[in-house]
């Protein structure tokens, strides 16, 4: 457990590709379970998440005004919701078949 400690401290940079590459990872897949009941693989789940993250942000300053950083747990948590609305639209706009 204290592996994973430091991970709360860490920031998501732009640049920091391989962060980028583990939060796509993380919230594309468990968005992708929760919104169409299973996962599209581990580079469409990276895809995914990597568009949550976007959409996720956005929806963030949008609605709440937040222009911060929210660390690795937040990017994740962040990621997810905007994966989860994506996939929720696609969803919508196939009639169901994701």
């Amino acid at each position: 457990m204290h592996a994973l400690a430091g991970l709360s401290s860490w920031n998501l940079q732009p640049g920091s590709w391989l962060l980028w590459i583990l939060v796509g990872l993380i919230s594309g897949a468990v968005a992708a379970r929760v919104v169409a009941g299973r996962g599209f693989g581990c580079v469409a789940d990276i895809l995914v998440g990597v568009a949550g993250a976007f959409i996720g942000g956005y929806l963030l300053a949008a609605i709440f005004g937040a222009n911060t950083t929210v660390g690795f747990w937040g990017s994740i948590v962040v990621a997810f919701v905007g994966a989860a609305v994506l996939l929720a639209a696609l969803k919508l706009l196939s009639g169901g078949r994701l």
